[in-house]
């Protein structure tokens, strides 16, 4: 298993990070409406932190967050893929699923299709026995993804996010869970 791998689907490609990916993550993760659910939208600094985290969470693990391309339409949307929490809560260890994309390309389809590759890396080439993808309760959007997967939620499982504090509205998390048995369609 190669932290260099490349994974494409109809019309997404899953692929490593580049440099010149930084300024349209950058603007992105500036996006009031791409960071609701998250404590703060991030600044330029912040979010090239997060692709160096990016970067050596796929040197330590050999999979991560991909950079999303959509051949023929951009060069950078987004990111899908898979990540070890780094909090402890009643499911972790983990791997967990995870999507962000650029508001202009919402609504197409493309989170679904790419994290349908990222599974089907994880369940193929990892042999992972279960991935989880968690929200915050109100960001429906994602949990729409999640239940396009046929990820299914347990309310006995959600729970208190970590590092919102006490009384926070994003405090409250739902957890969805799919396992490698579970009818999965990669494609």
């Amino acid at each position: 298993m190669s932290a260099g791998v490349t994974l494409s689907g109809g019309r997404v490609c899953l692929r490593l990070w580049r440099d010149e990916d930084r300024t349209a993550f950058a603007a992105m993760n500036a996006d009031a409406r791409v960071m609701e659910f998250f404590r703060s939208r991030l600044s330029r600094t912040e979010s090239d932190a997060m692709v160096d985290h990016i970067q050596r969470h796929f040197a330590k693990h050999s999979f991560g967050l991909w950079a999303i391309e959509v051949p023929g339409v951009a060069p950078f949307i987004g990111f899908t893929g898979l990540s070890v929490p780094a909090f402890s809560t009643h499911f972790t260890p983990c791997v967990e699923v995870g999507w962000r994309l650029a508001f202009e390309h919402w609504g197409h389809g493309y989170a679904t299709e790419a994290a349908r590759l990222a599974l089907g890396y994880a369940f193929g080439t990892l042999a992972l026995p279960e991935v989880v993808s968690f929200t915050s309760v109100g960001n429906h959007r994602s949990r729409a993804v999640m239940e396009r997967l046929g990820m299914r939620r347990n309310s006995a499982d959600d729970f208190d996010y970590p590092s919102f504090p006490e009384g926070h509205p994003l405090r409250r998390h739902v957890l969805y869970r799919l396992g490698s048995g579970a009818r999965f369609d990669a494609g």
